[in-house]
């Protein structure tokens, strides 16, 4: 594979599923960072297809089709050539405290005091079978049992005056870790340095549009007004996906379309035979790619689609987990989906006899829609399949529905490696 870096030259914008149109529904958001497909389609435009022998002419880069390649990506890079990535949802900030037992009311009102300083140590969430303050809360026997907080260390001392120490949660971690922080989660430790965790490294910028009736100071009846809200990257930030060798390389920089309204970002081939400026890093997360016998948990590297009950095989329902996965799951820690399709509406113009054009009526139009499981995704299993049995139960180690019939748009899907999983232990 060849990796790249992807500078944005200007704010990007990856809009949401929901309908918009100016007039109605006006505020048009954004998903960020942006799923696999508008990096990879920006990549493309910038790429030539490599035929194989006996094959017809190279053609036009509009006309390559997705199943001839194989997408990695998109990834955050910083300034100093380190990556980030996702932080496992499974992880919560703890702090210590020091309590005098004389005064427990008072320091107990001052527990809130320090919820902006930085964390003393992290743990894990844990099934709620393995917590005993959970034992007399009961949950629905045909759905996944929350993952909960551990048992939280409580110690008494004895002395002028009685104290003790305890720890108190603090909420999640920052959303984005470190590769190097991320391969030793994977093989069961915890973190300990605050500084191998980051905010989100771009800001928010609101674009409204208006146009106004020539001659008049009304906005126009017809496009109106509307809000894009675009996102900024922190000064050098960048993205960095790779292509397979079937792709001709991107020797040199050059300027591709990402995202809509036509922003623009700076394409520049990744030179790895100077370790001092930016070390190989793919080589350290191909080991974690595929599970093994001690293989507990699983963290979703990429966007990925979970299938669930209760529907006919041509019906596509998503949910937080494969239902496949739902005997041997001890439990899932993960947020909100990522929406991607579903309703829209398009307007073509008409040119008469005249010369002149006409808008012909809004026309109804469906985009597939899908919920993405968000990267950073953790999976918890009480056990593993057999060694035979274990590409049934995750698809290709990636976590992408299981059809009877393969469709090209899973086929798609798999060479873009959505649903990319990362397997360690705890």
């Amino acid at each position: 594979m060849q990796w790249y870096q992807i500078e944005p030259l200007d704010l990007l914008m990856f809009r949401e599923s929901k309908p918009f149109s100016p007039g109605e529904s006006s505020w048009a958001k954004g998903l960020f960072p942006p799923l696999p497909s508008p990096v990879f389609q920006a990549l493309r435009s910038a790429t030539e297809f490599v035929p194989k022998p006996n094959e017809r002419p190279e053609p036009k880069r509009s006309s390559i089709p997705e199943r001839n390649m194989q997408f990695w990506g998109p990834f955050l890079m910083d300034e100093f050539n380190e990556v980030w990535l996702p932080t496992p949802k499974d992880l919560v900030a703890l702090k210590r405290k020091t309590s005098n037992l004389d005064n427990e009311e008072q320091n107990e009102d001052n527990d809130n005091d320090d919820e902006g300083e930085d964390w003393t140590s992290v743990t894990r969430l844990v099934p709620q079978s393995e917590q005993t303050d959970w034992r007399y809360i009961s949950f629905p026997k045909n759905h996944l049992k929350p993952l909960v907080s551990p048992q939280l260390d409580n110690k008494k001392f004895e002395g002028p005056p009685p104290y003790r120490e305890y720890d108190v949660v603090l909420g999640p971690l920052k959303p984005w870790m470190k590769l190097t922080a991320l391969l030793e989660y994977l093989q069961g430790k915890l973190p300990t340095n605050p500084k191998d965790f980051t905010d989100d490294p771009w800001g928010v910028q609101v674009l409204p549009h208006i146009k106004m009736e020539p001659g008049t100071r009304q906005v126009s009846d017809r496009e109106g007004y509307f809000t894009e809200v675009a996102i900024r990257l922190e000064p050098g930030w960048k993205f960095i996906a790779a292509l397979n060798p079937k792709i001709k390389e991107i020797i040199k920089p050059g300027v591709v379309r990402l995202g809509g309204e036509g922003h623009r970002a700076l394409v520049s081939p990744i030179d790895f035979s100077d370790a001092k400026k930016i070390e190989p890093f793919w080589p350290k997360i191909e080991p974690f790619t595929t599970p093994n016998a001690d293989s507990s948990v699983a963290y979703l590297l990429t966007p990925g689609l979970a299938r669930t009950e209760g529907f006919k095989p041509h019906q596509l329902v998503y949910s937080a987990y494969p239902e496949a996965w739902k005997d041997i799951l001890l439990g899932c820690a993960t947020s909100r989906p990522l929406l991607w399709g579903g309703i829209s509406s398009i307007q073509r113009s008409q040119v008469k006899d005249t010369g002149q054009s006409e808008n012909k009526p809004w026309q109804f139009s469906l985009l597939p829609q899908r919920a993405f499981v968000p990267p950073g995704t953790v999976y918890l299993f009480q056990e593993l399949p057999s060694d035979d049995s274990l590409k049934e139960r995750p698809s290709d180690y990636r976590l992408l529905p299981q059809l009877d019939s393969q469709d090209n748009w899973l086929d798609t899907f798999k060479n873009l490696n959505y649903g990319l999983l990362l397997w360690g232990h705890r």
